[in-house]
């Protein structure tokens, strides 16, 4: 009888692990191609230098395809480090300014550095790509940011002058409340031409002229101008040490002139000669913010900031450079040396004692005697005649008819 062949006995677990083996490199092989494909959309969809979860309107912030990008927010984020710098520096140095003439204008400091700040975070806002509500910013902070910033230079200017002209400056809310002043009239200019642009006739916020961006900051203009103008009176007046405070300020409105007629050229006419106007209308724009910013940092911010911490020089110190004034002796000329000879002073010299001392000396009706001793020549202030006798000479001494003093 022929023997049957069994089947081998396989438990379950067996059974599991089998089916793992054979299932093992298929799910190997999908979870490799699912690598490659995700990879291959990475580089696709994202810039070189970018990250994974990075929204699409952030690309520019590390793009290094465009450089301009990079470039333009280190230079930014430099400046308003330095910016918050000065104005840690200013609060903690604060206390212990003394000196009515620079504690003054510390809130208008405060507000120039804010504003400078401001300047220098809305750098951002033209590096990201444009939405709605980034061109609503662009459009309203640009006007009022500038409008802060020459509003606080006039407000300067005019403090400057009053300080080299008079020696004494407008108070601090005086100051700060006619920046604010100023700076208001460039927010209504702002809001109304939103509101009319965006919200009456419907148009998107990013819709707007090059030209209609310029007419909006005419007041803007207006105020650097005044600054300029300002500035330059500060050159005139008595009180020079003001002097370099007024030749500061006249050099930020200065070149500031210089970088707004620039950046409008290029704006409204460069661009387009050159064919590149939506491509380097963001760069124009913000390549503007920094060097605004820069400038009013190196050449306003901090020498403000230095003369205002600088500690004022004590009024009882001599000033032995200063010709102007008379030498004074800091120490009694009798405490650091014996004399041999001490005399009285003028006002003691009378006629009793000078007619005593020509009895003892033997000048009598005009007749010359022995010198004058030794006690008589220390003790008692002798004038130019007396000098001429003792060394020998012949003086001849008139007196008046009342018997007065020695003609």
């Amino acid at each position: 009888m022929p023997r049957t062949r069994r089947a081998p006995h396989l438990s379950f677990p067996c059974i599991f692990r089998e089916a793992r083996k054979m299932r093992t490199h298929p799910a190997l092989a999908f979870l490799l191609l699912f690598v490659i494909a995700s990879g291959a959309s990475e580089n696709a969809s994202t810039s070189r230098g970018c990250g994974l979860d990075l929204l699409p309107q952030y690309v520019s912030l590390c793009d290094l395809d465009t450089i301009w990008g990079i470039v333009v927010e280190a230079v930014a984020g430099a400046g308003a480090l330095i910016t918050l710098l000065l104005m840690l520096i200013l609060l903690v140095r604060l206390p212990f300014i003394k000196d009515k003439e620079k504690k003054d204008p510390v809130g208008l400091h405060f507000l120039f550095l804010l504003g400078t700040l401001g300047l220098f975070g809305l750098t951002f806002a033209f590096i990201i790509r444009e939405d709605e509500t980034i061109c609503a910013v662009r459009r309203f902070l640009w006007g009022v940011l500038f409008a802060l910033c020459f509003s606080c230079l006039l407000s300067q200017a005019w403090r400057v002058r009053r300080l080299v002209r008079h020696g004494k400056s407008p108070s601090g809310w005086q100051l700060a409340g006619a920046a604010l002043c100023l700076m208001l009239v460039q927010v209504i200019i702002a809001i109304e031409w939103l509101v009319l642009t965006v919200l009456r006739d419907a148009k998107p916020a990013c819709a707007y002229e090059p030209m209609d961006f310029v007419m909006a900051l005419i007041y803007d203009m207006v105020l650097l101008v005044a600054a300029l103008g300002l500035a330059l009176c500060t050159l005139c007046g008595k009180f020079r040490k003001w002097k370099q405070n007024g030749a500061c300020v006249l050099v930020t409105a200065f070149l500031s002139a210089l970088i707004w007629v620039a950046w409008m050229t290029m704006y409204l006419f460069g661009n387009a000669e050159l064919r590149q106007g939506d491509a380097w209308g963001d760069p124009t724009l913000a390549i503007t913010l920094v060097a605004s910013g820069w400038v009013f940092v190196i050449f306003h911010a901090i020498p403000e900031v230095h003369c205002t911490i600088l500690p004022a020089p004590q009024e009882n110190t001599p000033n032995y450079f200063d010709t102007s004034q008379p030498r004074m002796r800091e120490t009694a000329f009798e405490e650091d040396a014996q004399l041999q000879r001490t005399y009285m002073e003028n006002k003691a010299f009378s006629m009793d004692e000078h007619n005593a001392a020509l009895r003892t000396a033997g000048f009598r009706n005009g007749s010359l005697g022995n010198r004058p001793s030794a006690p008589f020549r220390s003790n008692v202030y002798q004038p130019t005649e007396m000098a001429v006798v003792l060394n020998g000479g012949t003086v001849s001494i008139r007196r008046g008819c009342s018997g007065g003093k020695p003609k």
